[in-house]
């Protein structure tokens, strides 16, 4: 029986629950099945899909096998000022930005099909779905404001640029 996970702040739960979309996700596109990427990381299907959930009562360990095992690493960063409460938005506006809203740029809405028009993401969350799902793009139909988007939330969460 897994152990009882420890205490996480909402912040810290929301990453981790982002974290195991991200390698979820990481499986589902190189088709692996779960039996087989648990078996090359050394680990149950069950402790598996507790990660891809993100769950806190995980050893760092596992986790880091389960990136192994999928091709993928992690790296430590210090935060970017300011993004501990809140995000800056692109240099046109300087308002504060807490969220994205999925209709206002055209490839984020072609990636996020499955999501109403209205739809806010966290800056995390924008990153996570034009990451994972890129290769669907087309970079020369992105509009300036969109370009100023990616290349804003790259700077703040730390991640090397799509290629645009």
């Amino acid at each position: 029986m897994p152990s009882t996970a420890p205490p996480t702040l909402d912040k810290a739960s929301r990453r981790l629950e982002a974290f195991g979309r991200h390698i979820h996700a990481r499986r589902k596109s190189l088709r692996i099945s779960a039996t087989t990427a648990a078996e090359a990381a050394g680990m149950s299907r069950m402790t598996l899909h507790r990660i891809e959930r993100g769950e806190p009562s995980v050893t760092m360990g596992a986790y880091m096998n389960a990136l192994a095992a999928l091709g993928l690493d992690v790296e430590v960063t210090a935060p970017v000022a300011g993004i501990a409460k809140e995000m800056a938005t692109p240099a046109s506006s300087r308002t504060p930005m807490k969220t994205v809203r999925v209709g206002d740029f055209a490839q984020l809405r072609r990636l996020a099909w499955q999501l109403p028009v209205d739809a806010e993401l966290t800056p995390e969350e924008a990153w996570g779905t034009y990451e994972r799902n890129w290769r669907h793009a087309d970079p020369s139909a992105l509009e300036d404001n969109e370009r100023q988007l990616l290349a804003e939330l790259a700077r703040l969460l730390g991640r090397r640029p799509l290629d645009v």
